[in-house]
């Protein structure tokens, strides 16, 4: 084996001993460590060869360090990738901003999360202040005059899926009460899970018999009564309670003398209980064709937006219940009147 010459210089001064003031490093120079000596070139290294191993740089690094860590999300943009800030339900402060997750396939909106102390599939109303609801054309009622279980789609105002509604009614109930018939409405969400229920019983809605009006109990989760609405006795105006599951009253309905229009919303005003305005449902006009042959109706609600999900649930019922008391048609035809009568 062939022996490498003496490099001039040593990691350890020659002859250590030990600690002394005259041996070991030299005194630093400048504050810093001594002038680096190398060998000549051929002569060899006094430092040990490199252990196996650690030769180029592993897959997934760069030559100069590591690779930079992936980017989250896009400069300059919020946190949860742009979507506006979702307003939390009254009483809850100091809970984190809910989060969306990634909208479902089919124009569905995406779904709120971490919404503190709200029922299960409601997430949606805390993040919207206007709903959009349109009926579904049903050619064989159109047709015929057979009277058909209602379907509708409920949107928001970009358009995006949020809940679709099924009545759940029997042939007979329909074909014999028409718009009187006592029903069951499904709110189902993106998942056909059933999250609002809404039932409507059997009841008279003439001015004539006071204590018999109409009424719609609203639950959600399907058992657990969130809200009433309940119409009030009145002669020339619609007008409706919405209460709590207390049954106290929280908002008032007030409807036009005349429910019928041309080419023009009907608008329902949505009051306080000091009788300020806080929104509305509107029968939206639909087109002369769509209006006079069929009861496809188009709605819309405003509320506001802080509102609880459970009265905003209840006013959605409320919207349900006028449009069976008052755009309804049996037969296809109109039965629109002045007033209450």
């Amino acid at each position: 084996m062939q022996q490498q010459p003496q490099a001039p210089y040593a990691p350890y001064a020659p002859q250590y001993q030990g600690y002394d003031q005259g041996a070991g490093y030299p005194p630093p120079q400048g504050g810093g460590y001594p002038p680096a000596q190398y060998p000549p070139p051929g002569t060899g290294s006094p430092y040990p060869p490199a252990q196996p191993g650690y030769g180029q740089p592993m897959p997934g690094y760069e030559q100069q360090g590591y690779a930079q860590a992936p980017q989250m999300y896009a400069p300059n943009q919020p946190y949860g990738g742009g979507y506006q800030p979702v307003i939390v339900q009254p009483g809850m402060p100091g809970h984190p901003q809910p989060m969306m997750i990634q909208a479902p396939p089919g124009g569905w909106m995406p779904i709120p999360q971490g919404i503190p102390n709200c029922p299960p599939g409601l997430e949606y109303l805390t993040a919207i202040d206007q709903l959009l609801v349109h009926q579904k054309v049903e050619l064989l009622e159109a047709f015929t005059g057979f009277e058909t279980a209602n379907k509708y789609t409920i949107k928001n105002t970009l358009g995006q899926k949020v809940y679709w509604a099924a009545e759940d009614t029997g042939c007979c109930n329909r074909m014999c009460c028409g718009a009187a018939r006592a029903f069951d409405m499904k709110i189902m969400d993106t998942f056909q899970n059933e999250v609002l229920h809404f039932n409507r019983p059997l009841r008279c809605s003439s001015c004539w018999f006071p204590c018999c009006l109409q009424t719609m109990e609203v639950t959600a989760p399907p058992g657990n009564v969130i809200g009433y609405v309940e119409q009030d006795w009145s002669i020339l105006t619609p007008q409706f309670s919405i209460k709590d599951q207390n049954g106290e009253t929280v908002l008032k309905i007030s409807g036009p003398f005349c429910t019928f229009s041309i080419c023009g919303d009907v608008e329902f005003e949505v009051l306080s209980t000091n009788g300020a305005q806080v929104g509305k449902i509107s029968k939206q006009w639909s087109g002369l064709g769509r209006e006079l042959f069929t009861d496809a109706d188009h709605f819309g609600i405003n509320f506001p937006m802080d509102l609880d999900v459970r009265v905003k649930a209840t006013l959605l019922g409320a919207l349900f219940l006028i449009d069976y008391m008052f755009f309804e048609k049996s037969g296809n035809k109109e039965q629109d009147r002045p007033g209450m009568f």
